[in-house]
């Protein structure tokens, strides 16, 4: 599965999905149709609705796989989001070991004096 499908927004992605399993069951469907004259009529018509049942799985595993890929990538970015912020609250405390502003100024003082 490539990756542009996966970095889509939920709606287009729902979008894409429904669009592929509409053209999928349209083109079965019409080759089914095209098909279908005289006596093959009567053996296409009593398979068409065993066709239904294939696709449904089909469709719910795609939706599925693609569901647990969206988890995976939702609980990467959690646990990136949390080692980011530990690490933005571990620098802020080295600030406190500067000089303060006083006594940078008594040094400059001291050193201008020499």
């Amino acid at each position: 599965m490539s990756d542009w499908l996966l970095n889509l927004p939920l709606v287009w992605m729902a979008v894409v999905v429904f669009a592929a399993t509409y053209l999928l069951s349209a083109s079965i469907y019409w080759v089914v149709t095209r098909l279908a004259v005289d006596d093959r009529a009567r053996a296409f018509k009593a398979l068409s609705p065993g066709m239904l049942s294939p696709l449904g799985v089909l469709f719910a595993l795609l939706v599925g796989f693609i569901a647990v890929e969206v988890w995976n990538n939702f609980d990467k970015a959690k646990a990136a989001v949390a080692t980011e912020a530990m690490r933005a609250s571990c620098c802020r405390c080295p600030g406190r070991n500067f000089p303060r502003r006083t006594e940078d100024a008594h040094l400059r003082a001291e050193l201008t004096a020499i």
